[in-house]
């Protein structure tokens, strides 16, 4: 398996922009929280390297997004099923190209990274609105609140959160609140490596 140092300057072969790195850290981090909390601690390096390099080829090819990554991570010599795992977080999505990924999350690493993704987007949004900026003091119900008005970070599939959580076999609310508690664990974390970039 890559080093989660080779996996980490790899992705910033790519990925120069601040969001987009404080992104994949977020997710590597929530990645590995939920390896440990759903009994795969053994595997959790694992599943924070396939989070950190989920979205390698967006920054630079956005409208191939999931169709340009098997190309760059097969160069750096990545293996291939964190390939698969990577590219299957965009299933059943049109991308700008006009292609619809086919790539379906088979293990549950996988369908984690699918639910977790735009979900962590949406609550890191909704935790710099709140006057502490962070997920630490969140709590469920405000976060539904912001998930149900439409306007609030638009970007965020809610369709693409709820097929998450329904392919996890998990409530909605399970996912959301068990999200939050991965971000409010790990912001510490995020927010100091983001420093030493």
């Amino acid at each position: 398996m890559i080093s989660r140092e080779a996996a980490f300057e790899l992705l910033k072969q790519y990925n120069k922009d601040h969001f987009h790195l404080q992104h994949a850290l977020t997710v590597e981090a929530v990645m590995k929280w939920y390896a440990n909390e759903l009994g795969y601690g053994d595997q959790a390096e694992y599943w924070g390297i396939v989070g950190l390099l989920h979205d390698i080829d967006f920054e630079q090819y956005p409208a191939e997004h999931c169709l340009k990554a098997p190309e760059l991570l097969r160069e750096g010599g990545v293996s291939d099923d964190i390939i698969h795992a990577v590219c299957s977080h965009g299933y059943g999505i049109t991308v700008g190209c006009g292609v619809t990924i086919d790539v379906k999350p088979e293990h549950e690493m996988e369908k984690v990274l699918f639910a977790a993704d735009e979900l962590t987007g949406l609550i890191w949004s909704a935790a710099l609105m709140r006057p502490s900026k962070s997920t630490m003091d969140m709590e469920l119900k405000s976060l539904k609140k912001k998930y149900k008005s439409k306007g609030f970070a638009a970007g965020c599939s809610r369709e693409v959160i709820e097929r998450g959580a329904e392919q996890l076999g998990w409530e909605l609310d399970k996912l959301l609140e068990m999200t939050i508690q991965a971000m409010a664990a790990t912001e510490d974390l995020i927010s100091q490596e983001m420093k030493e970039l």
